[in-house]
């Protein structure tokens, strides 16, 4: 007897060409899975089609698109165990590589037919899902700046050219990080609270290879005190990211906690999985298997936390 998925497809995500890629992928699963298809629109997006599959009672759901739509699914299947499968269709596909997930449709539907299903963990912000992280102050300034109209036209140089647009405005900015065991104040331009990561989300970078099943979150605190600073620490981040090697600058420190607080001096503005959500604060909890998802399999990473040699840094260790 065949399984069955509900599909989430967006037609409208990334550049390729939507109707070759749905062709492709029922060509590829059809065989072996009852596909209910279901198309994103402008008026309905890919969490309310999830919701509803969920509330119908579905096997697997399995969804094709950008980060937005990937993460959107995900977050309506937190705490379901029902399996999420991934197919990355967008601009960044960042969620994919975050969870080791290949892009290339024809890869990705083989792990999906492979069956391997993985407990992962997830995250509230503020009392929404988060699947992959939260970005405060740069990160967040930059996603604002990359809009839809420049992903089309640029693709994944829309990113880069938003990064230099928002590193003429270089700011930095007052923050206290509070956690179960200790308060941290330090005075930063970037914050980012991952759950998982890739490591082209460099400003999650610090421990590098963030770990995605452990029931912890991991900080990263980015606090060059000049451009010149901040390209030098961007650029280090992404050299020690992609050899897998934690970051060994002064200015950038890293943490993990099971539970984070965040508020800003002045207040920064926060984007949650891709999307802007507002300004600060923010209370960020991971939680610890929250997720089943289709992922091959990965190899276990050692951590230790690094905060020294951050500026104007004061840690207050809470008493237990």
């Amino acid at each position: 007897m065949k399984r069955s998925a509900c599909l989430i497809f967006n037609p409208v995500a990334g550049q390729s060409d939507p109707e070759q890629d749905l062709l492709t992928i029922r060509t590829l699963l059809e065989p072996e899975i009852d596909l209910d298809i279901q198309l994103t629109t402008p008026e309905i997006d890919a969490g309310q089609l999830a919701k509803e599959a969920v509330d119908r009672g579905v096997h697997m759901i399995i969804a094709s698109g950008g980060d937005g739509t990937l993460s959107a699914t995900a977050e309506a299947l937190v705490g379901t165990n029902i399996p999420l499968g991934v197919i990355s269709r967008g601009t960044a596909n960042a969620f994919a590589s975050a969870l080791g997930i290949p892009d290339a449709i024809e890869a990705a539907c083989e792990t999906i037919l492979g069956g391997i299903t993985k407990v992962v963990d997830a995250a509230m912000c503020n009392g929404k899902p988060m699947v992959l992280l939260a970005g405060i102050g740069f990160e967040a300034e930059v996603v604002e700046k990359a809009d839809r109209e420049s992903k089309n036209r640029l693709g994944m140089m829309a990113y880069i050219v938003a990064g230099v647009q928002q590193l003429r405005e270089f700011e930095t900015f007052e923050v206290t990080i509070e956690t179960e065991e200790k308060v941290v104040t330090v005075t930063a331009a970037a914050v980012t609270i991952a759950n998982a990561a890739p490591p082209t989300s460099i400003l999650a970078q610090g421990p590098a290879g963030i770990i995605y099943d452990d029931g912890l979150l991991d900080l990263t605190v980015v606090a060059p005190q000049t451009r010149a600073g901040a390209v030098a620490s961007a650029y280090h981040l992404l050299q020690t990211a992609l050899r897998g090697d934690a970051a060994e600058r002064d200015d950038i420190g890293y943490l993990r906690a099971q539970r984070i607080k965040v508020t800003t001096d002045p207040p920064q503005k926060v984007v949650l999985d891709g999307e802007v959500i507002g300004t600060m604060p923010i209370e960020v909890e991971c939680v610890p298997g929250g997720l089943t998802i289709l992922v091959p399999e990965t190899e276990e990473l050692e951590y230790s936390d690094k905060l020294e040699g951050l500026p104007e840094l004061t840690v207050e260790q809470k008493l237990t």
